[in-house]
């Protein structure tokens, strides 16, 4: 089907149709395809439209579907156009929203918003995680996107949560596939489990979050740069959806201890996940961001899946992925 290229059911059909029979016009075609001459009619304005029908050299007031390799170029060359379009807008939506929330902000007396606390830099963050940690009394739950981890970070984080585990606290931690590259890393998720957390892995995630006792959420403002401030959050309609968030994902994930799958479609799911991170613009940096990878191995991931799908541009590659049943139809 060629609706993941912009063409409806109707006009997909008859293009195919005039392709392998030229001759026929406007009643035929409602025959063949069992449909009225005013759909068929609506559909080769479409197509005309796209330039996928062009006049007939041969037989005058005549219309001849153009080759599917040309059409072909012409659709994807208009996706493209529509795509780059689309990215201006959200860019230029982007700016007004940001100059709306600091013009706004420049109006606002000081202090925070309902269920807005802002902190900035490390030293608030960490006043605050420290608090939060303290008063725990049920579950904390964690989005860990940051790969493998620091030695000193594991060794700094171990009386932490070792303390939590025996005051039962239920901990449950996504972090992503990429960790299994550190051995030291596993090592700690391991002991981890051996006191109690629950951990499982998926191939990215949106960013680092933090939800204590479900009443109390803590995000970065900057995913690039958690250090610079964060956001806690403790409106109850944010705390219902990010609890949802954090269980969709977790139902997803995969269990520590399970070797990694691979679909029907004999793809990881690292590989899913970058094909659907290729298909919305991402760049090999914020591939590499997502799934806590260096930039060197999204770029080769990346370029081993375009080769796979025998695509010379990333915007083919998400054309193809879709044809090919690698990605939904949107």
């Amino acid at each position: 089907m060629l609706t993941a290229l912009g063409l409806d059911a109707v006009s997909d059909a008859v293009y195919r149709s005039m392709l392998a029979h030229p001759q026929e016009g406007v009643r035929a075609l409602a025959a063949r395809l069992g449909t009225t001459e005013t759909a068929i009619s609506h559909a080769l304005n479409t197509l005309s439209e796209l330039s996928l029908l062009r006049p007939s050299g041969e037989h005058e007031g005549m219309l001849r579907a153009v080759s599917p390799d040309i059409g072909m170029e012409i659709l994807m060359a208009r996706q493209q156009e529509e795509l780059a379009a689309h990215q201006l807008r959200i860019e230029a939506s982007r700016a007004a929203a940001a100059q709306l929330i600091a013009e706004y902000a420049d109006l606002r007396p000081s202090g925070t918003y309902p269920g807005i606390e802002q902190l900035n830099g490390i030293d608030q963050i960490r006043d605050c995680l420290t608090r939060l940690t303290r008063d725990l009394r049920e579950e904390v739950m964690t989005f860990a996107p940051d790969g493998g981890q620091k030695p000193e970070h594991i060794e700094a984080a171990r009386p932490l949560n070792r303390d939590l585990l025996e005051r039962g606290v239920r901990m449950r931690t996504i972090y992503l596939e990429s960790v299994r590259n550190s051995p030291h890393t596993v090592a700690y998720l391991n002991w981890l489990a051996e006191l109690g957390g629950r951990v499982r892995l998926v191939p990215s995630l949106p960013t680092r979050m933090i939800l204590f006792d479900r009443s109390t959420a803590v995000i970065p403002v900057n995913s690039d740069d958690t250090a610079a401030g964060a956001v806690v959050l403790t409106g109850q309609g944010t705390l219902t959806a990010l609890c949802a968030l954090f269980e969709q994902v977790w139902e997803g994930a995969q269990p520590l201890g399970e070797a990694p799958g691979v679909s029907d479609l004999d793809l990881s799911a690292q590989e899913q996940s970058v094909i659907d991170l290729l298909s919305k613009g991402h760049t090999d940096d914020t591939i590499a961001k997502r799934l806590g990878v260096s930039p060197r191995t999204a770029r080769r991931l990346a370029s081993d899946l375009m080769e796979r799908l025998g695509a010379r541009s990333r915007f083919e590659a998400g054309v193809r992925a879709v044809q090919q049943g690698w990605l939904p139809t949107r």
